[in-house]
């Protein structure tokens, strides 16, 4: 009689690596007056209206009170800045595309840095390229990161990726890491943050490959990019771990190219790894989308603790 052999590939859920940061931000809200995090819908993408629901059934139940505002595209300006100067809004964000254009990027700089959820702001974005982890001297207030890059972080750390033994901000060092996506939203934030932290990374786009690193024996401050006259099949198999970003339901990452033990991360809404991957690889986390709506609601509780900081009330 015929026999399988039982799959050596350990498939791991987003919702088990956000289940303890969400009751972490559970217990810091308890105690506390909700604060209000207000989003705002101002287009008809049903993907957006599918978000905003999701992320605020998701904050209500974390402890906060939340509001989706739906306004005219052409109004949204306007309704940010008067979010920006209401003393009872602690946070927001923007459900994008709204104009699918540079627009949108102004538009992300016109919310106020202090209730940027996100992580869209200049201040934010410079911080996180420079590997400038605080906004204070005194490095009390934590600078904000944008939610899905920081998701994926927090589930390689949840993986065992990160060494604990080596210092903070060390802890990916002598991991090779191929990141197939360089949009200036995710790919790009991604493969910075890695690099900062002390991995090899590869960033693969339509138009090459960069090479992400803190230079020989990651000795300096913030990471450094160069580009690589290299193929996708040159890094891949080499990659303790691969990531993937890409829209569309007709991509499909290569197995072939997957190192046999390696942990594979997919995190856009299409399926970019074939169920053949769970035959070379040792992990395979198959989506993120929960982790990112965690980091989202540790992103609102860094916020709220950087605003009682700055009037001085103990957060």
């Amino acid at each position: 009689m015929a026999t399988t052999t039982p799959s050596t590939c350990r498939v791991v859920l987003a919702a088990n690596i956000a289940a303890p940061f969400i009751e972490e931000v559970k217990d810091y809200t308890k105690d506390k007056n909700a604060p209000l995090f207000v989003g705002f819908l101002a287009n008809d993408d049903p993907w957006a209206r599918q978000y905003a629901e999701q992320t605020g059934k998701t904050a209500t139940d974390a402890g906060f009170t939340f509001e989706l505002r739906v306004v005219d595209k052409e109004d949204l300006e306007e309704k940010i800045m008067e979010a920006n100067i209401d003393e009872n809004v602690t946070a927001m964000m923007v459900y994008w595309p709204v104009f699918g254009t540079q627009q949108d990027k102004y538009l992300q700089q016109c919310v106020a840095r202090e209730k940027d959820v996100e992580g869209l702001s200049h201040v934010y974005v410079q911080n996180m390229y420079h590997n400038i982890r605080f906004l204070d001297a005194a490095q009390t207030q934590k600078s904000i990161l944008p939610c899905t890059p920081l998701g994926v972080v927090k589930i390689l750390e949840y993986l065992g990726v990160y060494n604990n033994v080596l210092t903070y901000g060390n802890r990916l060092y002598g991991k090779t890491i191929t990141v197939v996506n360089r949009s200036e939203v995710v790919g790009r934030p991604l493969a910075a943050l890695l690099a900062n932290d002390g991995a090899t990374v590869y960033s693969v786009d339509i138009t090459g490959i960069q090479k992400f690193t803190r230079g020989a024996g990651i000795k300096k401050k913030k990471h450094e990019v160069v580009d690589v006259d290299l193929k996708l099949e040159d890094v891949a198999p080499q990659s303790d771990v691969i990531i993937t970003g890409v829209p569309g339901a007709a991509y499909k990452f290569p197995t072939d190219l997957v190192k046999e033990g390696a942990i594979c991360v997919n995190f856009s809404t299409d399926k970019n790894f074939d169920p053949s991957v769970k035959e070379r690889a040792a992990i395979y986390v198959p989506a993120t989308g929960k982790v990112t709506i965690a980091m989202l609601l540790r992103n609102l509780v860094r916020l709220y603790q950087n605003q009682q900081l700055v009037k001085g009330v103990k957060a």
